[in-house]
């Protein structure tokens, strides 16, 4: 008999026990006085570092099943090539096969997935479907690759475990793979976007509110999507005791020979197979506090830095810590991190503790959750520090070892914190010290000292009224006049400047937490992202780049982190239609401003 749950487990402690079982420095929880971020990107690249390489996965064996009852792709032949030769070199067995009576009870538990290549039309019998039921129910895993999608219409089982059904597509085309999730194992590897040529399907519905999507068609880089701005193309989720991954990508035979799409591939294959772990919940309402693109309304506190590559926070030196300026969280709030530890590494994340520029602060007034591979229960990974120990086998159970991504969600209601490692409920601590409280502070990330290397992507917030609402109103400069976007135009390149205020529209300017500062759905821009003097404020469509990153600084000046410049009025005399421009900081009243 199948134990799927067991054999799962025992693979993980394999490949994470000998990192647990190491010593680390104790994390003081602590951290002292005052550096500064240090980015080091502009535009945004298109693929990821390389990551520190994992301990290798046990044996395993995997079924490709690829039975055409419709529309034949070409591309088949060559994606059970790729598969065999991934898992020639990841040490898994691929059993290729169109014959249906693979699909028994026996046969199937021999499998910790089974890919679905795509398949077109009714190709299993009642039995059959019966058969792999019970199979994923009884934990197995499903990777399904592009027409995996248009197959099996009439069994409802089947659609739920895919996520959706194939509607049209149009013809073939390059698009731009907006990546959600770049700590998945299929994923992971990208950068925050991708471009590819494929047939991109669109789909029956949307799976964003039954999977988690993992990347996403931006719409407007090609043509023929029909799925309204919102467009899944890869995505995974846990159904009825399984685990089930698809991607939309494949149709082509040259998919299979691009090294992108391929480790694509794998991470969905050892997803499936229980040999990584992910948050594969559905996640919705989530607003960003770090997205990759800036550090704008983050500040360091303390010494050592973080620096900025390819969308990730990486600590250096310490003890100091980033933490998030422009948001305060007040009430019940879930925030979700992800993060990743080279080694034996001592790192965490800060909740609960007021502003201030004294890292101490968060120690004495906050909760750190641990990342740290030390044997002291109440300072390991998942531990509230010095507070309550993580359910060590859980945490076991549900961690990826060092080189691998790991997702925490820290969820806040009252005064009660649980913790959630890569989708599982590791610890649940309620705060009863008068002199703290979960329900109003901020959140940062610790820089442990040298020799600790771990690295954050993606921080993101959902408090209990959905996403926070942004700060919003006139940025007043000297004179007390309005920073204003010249006669109300919209245009990318529009110059911004000093006018009247007079409650328009160009004049009216959010902070939605993620560091930009934005009016007319456009981001306040330095223009070519340059750094010299004088170089043009305008308006831009948001790119997330950190030519859009303002960081509003105690005395009053706002600074672009990239450039280490700041928001200037130009000249000596200000009047209406004064440009604004970027310059030296030097904090007179041309480059004072008062923020909604």
């Amino acid at each position: 008999m199948r134990h799927p749950l067991r054999h799962h487990l025992r693979n993980n402690l394999l490949r994470a026990g000998s990192w647990l079982a190491g010593t680390a420095l104790i994390c003081a929880g602590a951290l002292p006085a005052a550096a500064s971020a240090t980015p080091r990107e502009n535009r945004v690249p298109t693929s990821a570092a390389p990551a520190p390489r994992a301990a290798a996965d046990p044996a395993y064996q995997v079924l490709v099943f690829s039975r055409t009852a419709g529309f034949r792709h070409s591309s088949i032949d060559d994606g059970v090539t790729a598969l065999r030769e991934l898992g020639g070199a990841n040490n898994f067995t691929v059993d290729a096969t169109e014959d249906p009576t693979a699909f028994t009870t026996a046969n199937l538990a021999r499998y910790e997935a089974v890919v679905f290549l795509s398949t077109t039309g009714d190709v299993l019998n009642g039995t059959q479907q019966t058969a792999f039921e019970q199979y994923i129910r009884a934990g197995g895993g499903y990777v399904g690759i592009h027409a995996a999608a248009d197959t099996e219409y009439d069994w409802p089982f089947y659609a739920g475990l895919a996520g959706a059904l194939f509607h049209s597509h149009p013809h073939n085309q390059t698009a731009t793979v907006e990546v959600e999730d770049r700590a998945h194992d299929a994923t992971a590897h990208l950068g925050r976007t991708w471009q590819r040529y494929d047939e991109w399907y669109n789909y029956r519905t949307n799976p964003r509110t039954t999977a988690h999507v993992l990347a996403s068609l931006d719409e407007s880089s090609y043509s023929g999507g029909t799925m309204s701005g919102d467009h899944p193309i890869a995505w995974c989720k846990d159904h009825e005791g399984g685990r089930a991954f698809y991607t939309g990508g494949g149709h082509t035979d040259e998919s299979y020979a691009e090294p992108a799409f391929r480790r694509h591939l794998l991470g969905g294959v050892r997803w499936a197979a229980g040999m990584t772990k992910a948050d594969c919940r559905p996640e919705t309402g989530y607003a960003s506090l770090f997205d990759g693109g800036g550090t704008g309304g983050w500040q360091q506190a303390g010494p050592g830095s973080f620096s900025l590559a390819d969308g990730t926070l990486t600590s250096q030196g310490g003890l100091g810590m980033l933490w998030h300026a422009d948001r305060e969280l007040t009430g019940d709030y879930s925030v979700k991190v992800d993060w990743r530890a080279e080694g034996d590494d001592n790192s965490g994340v800060f909740l609960g503790f007021p502003a201030s520029s004294d890292p101490w602060s968060a120690v004495n007034n906050g909760y750190e959750i641990q990342i740290d591979a030390t044997d002291s229960p109440d300072r390991t990974t998942g531990a509230v520090y010095g507070f309550k120990s993580a359910d060590t086998v859980a945490r076991d159970a549900a961690l990826n070892p060092p080189g691998e991504w790991n997702t925490f969600e820290l969820r806040v209601t009252g005064e009660r914190l649980e913790i959630f490692l890569n989708g599982r409920k590791i610890n649940d601590f309620t705060n009863t010290d008068p002199a703290r409280s979960l329900r109003q502070g901020h959140v940062g990330l610790q820089n442990h000292g040298e020799g600790d290397t771990v690295a954050f992507r993606n921080v993101r917030v959902k408090t209990s009224g959905g996403t926070p609402a942004p700060t919003a109103g006139e940025v007043k400069g000297v004179n007390g006049k309005c920073l204003d976007v010249a006669d109300g135009a919209s245009a990318d390149g529009t110059q911004v400047q000093l006018w009247t205020c007079n409650g328009s529209n160009a004049q009216k300017w959010s902070r939605p937490g993620d560091g930009t500062v934005r009016a007319l759905g456009k981001c306040l821009d330095i223009s070519g992202g340059g750094s010299a003097d004088g170089t043009k404020i305008q308006l831009w469509t948001c790119n997330g780049t950190g030519a859009q990153a303002w960081q509003p600084q105690g005395d009053a000046t706002m600074r672009n982190p990239q450039s280490g410049k700041c928001l200037d009025a130009e000249g000596g005399t200000w009047n209406d239609g004064t440009r604004v421009h970027l310059w030296t900081c030097h904090t007179g009243p041309n480059q004072k401003w008062t923020l909604p």
